[in-house]
């Protein structure tokens, strides 16, 4: 089975930028869905993005687009999350899950099998 790795994580000034990358262990992307989530203090986990691997269509939570994108380093078989503008609030647990979801499913953890650690990220001056 494929176990997403999380990294680059950190801790950056607000307004700064950041990008995680997500790579596959004990397996490969193919034929999955890659959704990152994230969970700040005292907040339930939410989704923040994920991409396709086949076929490449992206998704987005609420308010997300903006200032996060997420895509394919093929030739790697890692997903990035490319986060800009970074914000106080942005400051959460970074999770990087594997799953087969459909369309109106795509934001739901339960969607998900493979669940990696998770990669802290903290917003602050």
């Amino acid at each position: 089975q494929v176990q997403p790795v999380e990294s680059g994580g950190g801790l950056v000034q607000p307004g700064g930028s950041l990008r995680l990358s997500c790579a596959a262990s004990g397996g490969t992307f193919v034929g999955y869905t890659v959704g990152w989530f994230r969970q700040g203090p005292g907040t339930e986990r939410e989704f923040v993005a994920g991409v396709r691997w086949s076929g490449g269509n992206r998704y987005y939570g609420d308010s997300m687009r903006e200032r996060f994108s997420t895509v394919k380093d093929t030739a790697n078989g890692a997903v990035f999350l490319e986060m800009n503008n970074l914000k106080p609030e942005d400051t959460a647990v970074y999770y990087c899950a594997v799953g087969r979801p459909i369309m109106s499913t795509v934001t739901t953890e339960r969607a998900y099998y493979y669940w990696g650690q998770g990669t802290q990220v903290t917003v602050s001056s």
